[in-house]
């Protein structure tokens, strides 16, 4: 007769687990937070625009490179090991994330800094590919089968504190330091501090044995020799993966980006709010959200994992558009009233205008429409667009008032840039006596309101994201369970939602509708909750043994 695995404790499972995913959210936390500034540092001389949309692709490159380390990391933990894959990818992950703080910016290094900061992300993405799809085994295969939603719901809740744990840094330094000590040098602290973290993961997931079902399957000889070829090559477990990604996971991506990350974006960006304001905001409805996984995720052992993510994704898909709308409401009226009042129009003719969706930096904005629109990108000013005569200027109408953008095709260098200079400071003084604001007053936010509406999109994310990790444990059979549950995991959250603070912001620029970007994570939602509703299984206290 097999004797019972031996066990690690439950409570320092939890931590060992949790830790990690912690630390993971953390780095990926503080580096979206500090993209504006991270931006001026990197990425010089391609527009301030044009420079924040690279620092948020650098931030989804890291993710680009997450489903190619699940498929190694994943292939170590099905033939390997649990806690061996555990090791690996947070020593990986957390040395690139102290690698940050050192980093030399362009000013010392020219092209070769944002070369070796893409670098780097790709890195920790690689590293992190590994991570979350351990973490919720491990605590899932030592967990009881009725408190499995329970357990797991640690690890969600984590990511929750990793983001508390990277706005208390990023604000406790910003206010010793001021703010343009801090845009200096001292952003670069809280990737310092990472260190630390690295070391407490390190030192608690040094004391684990290895998990108690993968001994019991070594013990039996029922270890995979071929993780991958099991995974992809087997009908019924590719088809399980795909419900899953399209299901569950591209819209858990996008609902969770947009409810933690996009939010911050449109708040700071978009509406104008203050950062220091910005990282309140998102810290108090952080800190409110984390009962909510734990939660949600017990809900999900008592009626069901479906039930609880579907919830999650319907908000999501209804109340993104009308959500965000009112939120500009609450945090800067003066937008909301000026936009009403004094609409912005770009009338030009259609051969005059390009799309404004440049992600390389290179597109060349010399025609008159071009500079009206990129330059109302440039300053986070909504506008929509009408058919103007054929061989005119473009003509930038701000309610009763018209100015007219230069054309400089054919112009040199310095033309160009003096000819836009000159129209961006008229937009602006235009703008203004329109009643537009290019910071909102604080005295003028509902708090109140903003935070409710805040907390709204966070109920969405917590709802789907606190039953998944038990969900999606129980989907797959134990000898493939890392690389089945990993990859999928890792093209839906990394790829979905981690490119889209990039894509929303593009759609933005390229449209003047600073609500156009939504529709990217609303579709993507509706389509979770119908192939959620009627493709993905209930598997609540299934048995995850074989």
């Amino acid at each position: 007769m097999t004797e019972e695995p031996v066990r690690s404790p439950m409570g320092l499972v939890l931590a060992a687990s949790s830790a990690g995913t912690v630390f993971e959210w953390y780095d990926f936390f503080i580096f979206g937070s500090l993209a504006a500034i991270i931006a001026k540092h990197f990425f010089v001389g391609v527009g301030e625009s044009q420079a924040y949309l690279f620092a948020l692709l650098t931030f989804a490159f890291g993710f680009a490179a997450r489903p190619f380390g699940a498929l190694v990391f994943g292939r170590i933990g099905d033939a390997m090991g649990r806690k061996r894959a555990f090791l690996v990818t947070i020593t990986v992950r957390g040395l690139a994330t102290f690698a940050v703080a050192l980093l030399p910016d362009f000013a010392a290094t020219g092209i070769a800094a944002p070369i070796a900061l893409v670098a780097i992300r790709v890195l920790q993405g690689f590293a992190i590919g590994g991570e979350y799809g351990g973490a919720a085994i491990y605590v899932a295969e030592h967990a009881s089968a009725n408190r499995r939603g329970w357990a797991t719901g640690w690890i969600q809740a984590s990511a929750g504190l990793g983001l508390v744990l990277a706005l208390v840094v990023i604000l406790g330094v910003r206010t010793l330091l001021g703010e343009d000590q801090f845009g200096a040098w001292g952003w670069r602290i809280p990737f310092g501090v990472s260190v630390a973290l690295l070391a407490i993961s390190l030192w608690i997931r040094l004391r684990l044995d290895e998990s108690p079902m993968f001994r019991l399957m070594l013990e039996e000889g029922r270890v995979s020799k071929a993780p991958l070829t099991e995974t992809f090559l087997h009908a019924g477990n590719l088809k399980t993966m795909s419900i899953a990604l399209v299901g569950v996971l591209m819209g858990q991506g996008v609902v969770w980006y947009t409810a933690q990350f996009y939010t911050q974006f449109f708040l700071e960006r978009v509406i104008k709010l203050d950062p220091p304001v910005v990282n309140e905001l998102v810290m108090i409805v952080t800190l409110a959200s984390l009962p909510l996984y734990m939660f949600f995720a017990w809900l999900s052992d008592s009626i069901g994992r479906k039930p609880v993510m579907l919830f999650g994704l319907g908000i999501a898909a209804i109340g993104f558009i009308p959500g965000f709308q009112m939120l500009t409401q609450a945090a800067n009226p003066a937008l909301a009233d000026a936009v009403a009042s004094s609409p912005v129009v770009v009338i030009a003719p259609p051969d005059n205008c390009s799309l404004q969706f440049d992600l390389i930096g290179k597109a060349n904005y010399v025609t008159s429409c071009d500079i009206a629109k990129s330059t109302l990108a440039g300053i986070g000013i909504p506008y929509t667009n009408a058919r103007g005569p054929s061989g005119r200027r473009t003509l930038v109408q701000i309610g009763g008032n018209a100015l007219e953008a230069p054309e400089t095709t054919g112009a040199p260098p310095l033309a160009l840039e003096k000819a836009k200079k000159d129209f961006s400071t008229k937009l602006k003084a235009t703008l203004a006596k329109a009643g537009y604001r290019f910071a909102a007053a604080t005295q003028r936010i509902d708090f109140a309101r903003t935070i409710l509406l805040l907390m709204i999109f966070i109920v969405a994310a917590t709802a789907l994201y606190g039953p998944q990790a038990a969900a999606l444990v129980e989907l797959f059979p134990t000898r493939i369970r890392y690389t089945a549950l990993s990859v999928p995991y890792h093209i839906g959250v990394g790829w979905f939602g981690g490119f889209l603070p990039a894509t929303a912001f593009a759609i933005v620029a390229a449209t003047g509708n600073i609500y156009a970007g939504l529709w990217y994570p609303v579709i993507v939602a509706a389509l979770g909750f119908v192939v959620t509703l009627f493709l993905l299984p209930e598997t609540r206290r299934r048995d995850i043994s074989v």
